[in-house]
């Protein structure tokens, strides 16, 4: 178990890094966008497939970005979350806010390779049906499962063991999803939550994440990231 947390920790310490060269959604032109970039981030190149199989991932996000019109991550924050479930050998992630499907195809691109699976988690009924089409065109259905519903009512109903919580749905209920969740998370397991700045970061998830002795938080580009301890 030690060993687990240690290699969870390790993974936190790269994410936190990656983070630094994340610029903040509100500097991008557009969602998923890679321009305009400022600061570290314009060190970045665009992401290059590894097979044909992420070639066709990668075409359909740039597609989703080109002709869709609902908010989903950035570009550099969805490679960021690639980054920690692929590293961390992360078997179930659950995301509340799958929006049209960007941030669950890069974490899916994550954990395809071992096995892993997505649940998220979408309320619109349009949205749902888009994001299915993206996961699904982007070979990813097998991976990932949209849960349609209120997601503060669906959650309740799982069970087993989280690896990985990427929170971007209603700011508000951040608190009750992380209430929810953290039982099922693992020691060692991590809680990424999006949009987290002084204009919208709610003051109760604030605190919960960072009084809890039980979890380790950091703010970089705008997300926020836990490390549960023990």
């Amino acid at each position: 178990m030690r060993v687990a947390i240690r290699r969870a920790t390790l993974m936190v310490v790269l994410a936190v890094m990656i983070a630094g060269f994340t610029v903040p959604s509100s500097a991008v032109a557009q969602p998923g966008n890679r321009g305009p970039q400022s600061g570290d981030a314009a060190l970045e190149k665009a992401p290059l497939p590894v097979d044909e199989f992420e070639k066709k991932a990668l075409e359909v996000l740039a597609e989703i970005n080109a002709n869709e019109k609902y908010l989903n991550v950035p570009e550099n924050d969805g490679r960021m979350l690639r980054i920690m479930v692929q590293s961390m050998g992360v078997k179930h992630a659950v995301e509340l806010g799958t929006s049209t499907g960007i941030s669950g195809i890069w974490i899916g691109l994550g954990l395809k390779d071992h096995g892993g699976k997505l649940t998220t988690y979408e309320i619109d009924p349009g949205r749902v049906a888009t994001a299915r089409k993206n996961f699904e065109a982007a070979g990813l259905s097998d991976v990932i499962t949209v849960v349609e519903g209120d997601a503060h009512q669906e959650v309740t109903k799982l069970s087993g063991t989280i690896d990985f919580i990427f929170l971007d749905a209603d700011k508000e209920g951040y608190i009750d999803y992380l209430n929810k969740l953290m039982p099922l998370l693992r020691p060692g397991g991590v809680v990424v939550a999006h949009n987290i700045n002084p204009r919208m970061a709610h003051p109760p998830f604030m605190k919960a994440i960072t009084e809890d002795p039980n979890l380790e938080t950091v703010v970089r580009g705008g997300m926020s990231i836990s490390l549960k301890k023990k």
